[in-house]
């Protein structure tokens, strides 16, 4: 731990938990391993956490699915008030959360508080939607018989989250689960285990019972994760991450012929026609490009501007982007993060210079900044040609690529090259091309005139290789039901 950290910072450090979280107990990995966990504004080791086994992690499935049954039999009331006392419990402790967040992921305070109030609402959406789970009960049309349906929980579900949303993308899965009556077990992102660590304490504290959520962090997922797949306990597994180990989970499940949830790579096209309001569109683009630092699957990575515009619109830009303060996450000047890691800035970097190789024009940025810590400037590329990679893969950095269209229809042909398909950004003032754009669009999400979408109470998610399912809204929690159907007859 580093000499200068504030006392603030290392208070909070040596109060979090840092062992597995198993069956209701924290205990050490099965052979004793621990994983740095580090700072990535500095490189620094931040603390240590257990680092688990597949023993353990075989443990933790064999807790979860001895909790199954009572969990899956406690009263959806019951359920819904634990998931709204931990909804409460977490907004106390926001600053806690935060600043566990911004230490070993990086993001600036102020976004980790925000993360923090879209996290926690997870938990208070579905303490409501627990007591709303329906059936039906209709008569057979040839007569004699009723048809009974009902919904019932999946049972013991693996849930592995990224580290760039280290609480969101927990709460998103584990809150529709556990108002289901599905029990947990989670593995969060080497780098961020933290954040996930203090949540299942925060669980434990207002009472879930002990196997109903289980977490272990590991810095060897496939041999944790793979003997899982396969164990017939398991029932269902949700992803969050890249498509290429999203497809590799697809593969494992066919085993055992697991419910999936899967929320993948992206590649979000963000248009600007010609009416749009130019001032307004910006504004709303370095909410859809910068959140997150740019790591993040919905970030705007394909901005394609109508011709008569994108003068001044590459030009607000950069402006706004060029003015953005770089630090660290933990000072509340601070607007833009580090990196995740060297290898995340290292692949930033490749894509902005192939794109300059090929023809592009940097406007700002577009150099790894010097000193400790994974940073890299905010960036816009302008006549970004077609052929560049960072047109075609998910930047993930705080890099603009701005090309220019002539025609509705090519903007909408090009927005749709792409294998994936998860959200899209459109600027008009145009209502009529505003829906006639979102219905061609080929994509699970659109934003119109907004650069944020995402919202607990609508359905997350994308098509083609962005993924299967939906988390959020009324959807999600069928995403952990199964249906039965009963036949009575008379």
């Amino acid at each position: 731990m580093p000499e200068a950290m504030p006392t603030r910072e290392s208070d909070l450090l040596a109060q979090l938990p840092t062992q597995l979280f198993i069956g209701g107990r924290w205990r050490d990995a099965s052979d004793g391993g621990l994983l740095d966990v580090e700072d990535p504004a500095t490189g620094a080791v931040l603390t240590q956490v257990a680092d688990a086994t597949a023993q353990d992690a075989q443990d933790a499935l064999a807790a979860a699915a001895d909790a199954q049954a009572g969990w899956a039999a406690t009263p959806a009331r019951q359920r819904a008030e634990l998931l709204r006392a931990a909804y409460e419990r977490i907004v106390e402790r926001t600053e806690d959360f935060a600043l566990t967040m911004t230490l070993e992921m990086g993001k600036p305070l102020a976004e980790s508080r925000g993360e923090v109030a879209y996290g926690a609402e997870f938990f208070r959406w579905f303490s409501e939607e627990a007591v709303r789970i329906r059936g039906s009960y209709t008569t057979n049309p040839a007569g004699g018989s009723r048809l009974l349906t009902m919904r019932q929980p999946v049972g013991p579900t693996l849930m592995i989250t990224p580290w760039n949303f280290p609480l969101a993308m927990g709460t998103r899965k584990l809150g529709p689960a556990l108002a289901a009556g599905c029990t947990a077990v989670v593995k969060p992102a080497r780098q961020t285990p933290l954040t996930m660590l203090l949540l299942a304490r925060t669980l434990e504290e207002v009472g879930v019972p002990a196997g109903v959520v289980n977490v272990l962090a590991t810095s060897r997922t496939s041999e944790v994760v793979a003997p899982l797949m396969t164990d017939r306990r398991l029932r269902k597994v949700t992803f969050t991450g890249s498509t290429q180990v999203g497809k590799q989970l697809i593969a494992q499940s066919a085993d055992q012929v697991l419910r999936v949830s899967m929320e993948l790579g992206g590649n979000a096209p963000l248009i600007v026609f010609e009416d749009a309001d130019v001032e307004v569109a910006v504004a709303q683009t370095m909410l859809a490009k910068m959140r997150n630092t740019g790591e993040a699957c919905t970030a705007a990575n394909r901005l394609l501007v109508h011709e008569s515009v994108a003068g001044e619109y590459a030009r607000r830009l950069a402006e706004a982007m060029g003015g953005l303060r770089m630090g660290r996450g933990t000072s509340e000047d601070t607007q833009l993060g580090p990196l995740i890691d060297d290898a995340a800035r290292k692949g930033v970097d490749a894509l902005v210079q192939d794109a300059v190789a090929r023809g592009a024009t940097l406007a700002v940025g577009g150099a790894p900044a010097d000193g400790p810590g994974y940073f890299y400037p905010a960036t816009v590329l302008t006549d970004v040609p077609a052929q560049a990679a960072i047109l075609a893969e998910e930047v993930f950095g705080p890099v603009a690529p701005i090309s220019t269209f002539a025609t509705l229809e090519e903007a909408i042909a090009r927005a749709n090259d792409t294998t994936y398909g998860l959200i899209s950004y459109v600027f008009t003032r145009d209502l009529s091309r505003a829906l006639r754009v979102s219905e061609a669009l080929e994509f699970g999400m659109v934003a119109v005139n907004a650069g944020v979408v995402s919202n607990p109470a609508a359905p997350f998610g994308g098509v083609k290789q962005s993924g299967l399912g939906r988390e959020g809204g009324a959807e999600g929690i069928e995403e952990f039901v199964e249906v039965k159907y009963v036949g009575i007859a008379l």
